[in-house]
């Protein structure tokens, strides 16, 4: 412990505005971009497309301008969403916050690895598409590969990740100048409406939502660095500045596809499907373009999203949230048992892929669930902020604060609704075991383990597991 003990009393390692800002866009852009094509075409046609991008891309900037607001008014909480839910609305509902967001990393972090393996198995029929038991194995060496690597120190990693972030934009700028120069207006217009598909138009752009969040994860990413920032307006500056950076790129990844081949062939695509799309538009040297970025790319994306995940239980633990075994850290400033945890449950996750019928939607779709309490939290608590209700909030709020705040919350809102029960049940099957360590906290505090509140929210989280393993048994839900 007495090393522990040093190691905190050090100074935290200090990162820049273009070091923030490149986590933020090392974070968005990872897996989820090279899917967009088939997943966007399984759903919808270019009408529905734009309506998503464009309810997804304000909703979500949305949310980036409640991180930056909260990040000033509030500059006194690190870890971002899982610190803003635990001042709005107490410590159980912080705990579920931190542990959902925590979740959903390592769940991400398993998309990465089932998307490499599909990009190589392209050529290597054995690994399939990412959902073999070789796959599974080789990926799980890569999990703790990367342990063993961010285990050296945060700094060393922020430095790869500034580096990986710019190498990987060039394949998909190479994607999208391709295709828009060989963008036939034709086939463009033919996928205008979507017509081979059942459904209103609503129902077409709802089912893109939960992609889009997935696509979006990590516009929080100086949020949750906070406690790195050289100086505290870089956290806003960056969340603002990666958001406007890929928004565009995501939504003309997915355009220019329609235009490239039509939208039932598309959505047949293996992942990653824009490796298809290039293929067919320029042969084989497109597809190989594609699968080296992505696999740059996708390397980077995890490496960020690991550091992240073990942040939040570094600081939840810190705060006294979590077990104080996951507040130690070497000095190196490197959160050694909870970067452990992290990697652990996304072994386990890993391994559940190899049951589901679709690995790479199911783990990315799950990832994006997961999120969605702690981002609604965070959201609510941005409302008590604007509207002058958190005496502990610096300056005065204003009614664009407001606005954006309800505007923000709206838009959460409906994306639980998008997630569908499915997923909503299944987050719950993650969710209520995780309330072992909010016990363990509590008693190695001596306090009592539960109040009256949160006993009716520990009530709820239980009936929702218990709702959720009894939909699975009886396949009224499939993974």
């Amino acid at each position: 412990m007495a090393h522990d003990s040093a190691a905190e009393a050090r100074p935290a390692v200090k990162l820049a505005f273009w070091t923030l800002t490149s986590m933020v866009v090392g974070s968005m852009v990872g897996a989820g971009v090279f899917s967009l094509p088939s997943r966007f075409a399984q759903q919808t046609g270019v009408a529905g497309a734009l309506i998503s991008w464009a309810v997804a891309g304000t909703g979500m900037l949305m949310l980036a301008f409640v991180f930056q607001q909260l990040a000033v008014r509030r500059p006194d909480l690190d870890a971002g969403v899982y610190a803003y839910a635990k001042a709005g609305f107490g410590e159980y509902p912080g705990f579920f916050a931190a542990f959902g967001y925590w979740a959903s990393a390592c769940v991400g972090n398993v998309t990465y690895w089932v998307l490499i393996m599909s990009t190589i198995g392209a050529i290597a029929p054995a690994l399939g598409e990412g959902d073999t038991v070789l796959a599974i194995a080789l990926s799980s060496a890569g999990l703790w590969g990367f342990f063993l690597l961010i285990k050296r120190g945060v700094k060393e990693a922020a430095a790869i990740n500034r580096i990986v972030t710019v190498a990987k934009l060039i394949p998909i700028a190479v994607f999208v100048i391709l295709a828009l120069f060989l963008l036939d207006p034709a086939a463009l217009a033919a996928n205008w409406g979507g017509d081979d598909y059942a459904g209103s138009l609503f129902s077409q752009v709802k089912g893109t939502m939960l992609a889009t969040v997935f696509v979006f994860l990590g516009v929080e990413g100086a949020s949750v660095y906070s406690r790195h920032a050289k100086r505290r307006e870089d956290v806003g500056r960056a969340t603002v500045t990666g958001f406007l950076s890929v928004f565009a790129v995501f939504a003309s990844v997915t355009i220019v596809s329609y235009g490239i081949m039509p939208m039932d062939e598309i959505a047949e695509l293996r992942q990653p499907s824009m490796a298809g799309v290039l293929e067919h538009a320029v042969g084989t040297w497109g597809m190989v373009f594609v699968s080296v970025g992505l696999i740059v790319s996708v390397l980077g994306a995890y490496l960020a999203w690991t550091l992240m995940a073990a942040e939040v239980l570094f600081v939840a633990a810190k705060d006294k949230d979590m077990p104080r075994f996951l507040a130690r850290s070497t000095g190196e400033d490197v959160p050694v048992p909870a970067l452990a945890l992290s990697t652990a449950l996304s072994q386990v996750f890993l391994v559940v892929t190899y049951f589901s019928d679709d690995a790479f939607t199911f783990a990315l779709d799950l990832t994006s669930a997961l999120t969605l309490i702690p981002f609604l939290l965070a959201t609510l608590f941005a409302v008590k902020v604007a509207t002058g209700r958190d005496p502990e909030a610096a300056g005065r709020g204003t009614g664009g604060a407001v606005v954006i705040a309800l505007l923000a919350v709206v838009y959460t809102a409906f994306l639980l609704f998008a997630a569908g029960l499915k997923f909503v049940l299944v987050s719950f099957i993650v969710y209520a075991p995780a309330t072992i360590l909010f016990v363990m906290t509590r008693r190695e505090q001596g306090r009592r383990l539960f109040g009256p509140g949160e006993a009716v929210l520990l009530a709820v989280s239980v009936a929702g597991a218990a709702a959720g393993i009894v939909a699975l048994a009886l396949d009224w839900i499939e993974l």
